[in-house]
């Protein structure tokens, strides 16, 4: 037990005389030394801006909903023939999420750019007839800015997904999609990237123009209270079981973006190297370095992909991996040596703004139980600038 330091002794003083000795053969209260009281846990930054996602979400679809109406409505005009995105980091997993939401509900193209050409290069593609979208927490990334101003410069619409409407990312976009999340103070990106994935998830629906697409994003929004809940399992089960040197993340269509992200929560906060694949792509060689025990994080929603991830978890499963299975379906629970189970009745294509907090608190406990800051990864600040 640690001793705090002891408490000073107090002299009598007598009113008329001034101090009074203090008499050694009568026990003083203050003789022993008295320990400071215990003082309360240090809540990291991070698990307080994972709690903050449902609020910040809310506020966005409240803010950002008639700017989005508005875009759309350009962009019903302009009629683009694919999308393109410039992004780095969980901005560019929130990228691969758009792939496939303005694929699958709008039918588009969708291009990841390679900023290399626009910076290093000097070189950058024709965007003819592209919609041009960057995405950035801090706005402050050269490579993403100088897609954007590129894209400009070519006449071609570009729209800004930034958390700082005064950067100069914003600064490039005809139009701006503001978070609203705050300022977010631990490095690891939680509640900005949510954000990022409902600010594409309301574009689309704008742009789609079935109201029924913004109930689905409000499902989602409702579902995160429920997933922030599995935290003790987390925190009991779960974290204890990603200990080993090498993990897996899986997930197909709209969460493969989940997968991506979640692996890279685990590697920048806990330190884990946990590689993401699609199922599809695991099954092409990766599997074989699969051992029994080796720990597996698998994505598994209701959808169109479901089914298959279920069929991929089941062999899995046989070959002796621990899995870890997020999910809104009991059978692919069944399979889980730790079940973290998501609200019922999110549709697929938002379900990944939901999915993916149980792997932000995975990572978060992972790192503790590693003995890290989860708040300050080694050798990571909070803006990274890239050209």
């Amino acid at each position: 037990m640690e001793i705090g330091r002891q408490l000073p002794v107090i002299q009598s003083t007598d009113p008329e005389t001034g101090p009074v000795p203090s008499d050694s053969s009568t026990p003083s209260r203050d003789e022993s030394p008295v320990p400071d009281p215990p003082s309360a846990p240090t809540i990291p930054l991070m698990r307080s801006e994972i709690f903050q996602q449902p609020a910040v979400l809310e506020r966005l679809l409240a803010e950002e909903l008639r700017t989005a109406r508005q875009i759309a409505t350009v962009l019903a005009r302009s009629d683009p023939r694919y999308v393109v995105i410039a992004a780095r980091g969980s901005s560019d997993n929130a990228a691969r999420y758009g792939k496939y939401l303005f694929g699958s509900q709008l039918g588009l193209q969708v291009a990841l750019a390679t900023p290399s050409l626009f910076t290093l290069y000097g070189n950058p593609p024709s965007l003819r007839d592209a919609f041009v979208i960057g995405i950035s927490q801090s706005g402050q990334s050269e490579d993403i800015v100088s897609v954007l101003a590129e894209a400009r410069r070519q006449g071609v619409p570009t729209l800004a997904i930034t958390n700082d409407t005064k950067s100069p990312l914003a600064a490039q976009a005809d139009y701006l999609l503001d978070l609203h999340a705050g300022p977010e103070r631990a490095v690891a990106a939680t509640k900005t990237y949510t954000a990022q994935l409902a600010a594409l998830a309301l574009l689309a629906a704008a742009w789609h123009g079935d109201e029924s697409h913004l109930d689905g994003l409000k499902k989602a929004i409702d579902g995160i209270s429920r997933a922030l809940r599995l935290e003790d399992r987390l925190q009991a089960q779960a974290a204890p079981a990603l200990q080993a040197s090498l993990c897996w993340v899986l997930g197909r269509g709209y969460n493969y973006a989940t997968a991506y992200e979640i692996a890279l929560k685990l590697k920048e906060t806990a330190g884990v190297p946990a590689e993401p694949f699609s199922p599809a792509d695991f099954m092409h060689g990766p599997i074989a370095l699969l051992r029994d025990g080796s720990p597996v994080v698998l994505i598994a929603h209701s959808g169109a992909a479901f089914h298959s991830t279920l069929a991929f978890g089941t062999e899995l499963k046989a070959r002796g991996a621990s899995l870890i299975v997020i999910s809104d379906r009991g059978e692919a629970q069944r399979l889980a040596d730790v079940g973290l189970r998501l609200a019922d009745g999110i549709p697929e294509w938002s379900s990944p703004i939901v999915a993916v907090v149980p792997g932000q608190l995975l990572a978060l406990h992972v790192a503790l139980e590693r003995g890290l800051d989860p708040d300050r990864p080694r050798g990571l600040s909070k803006v990274t600038r890239t050209r």
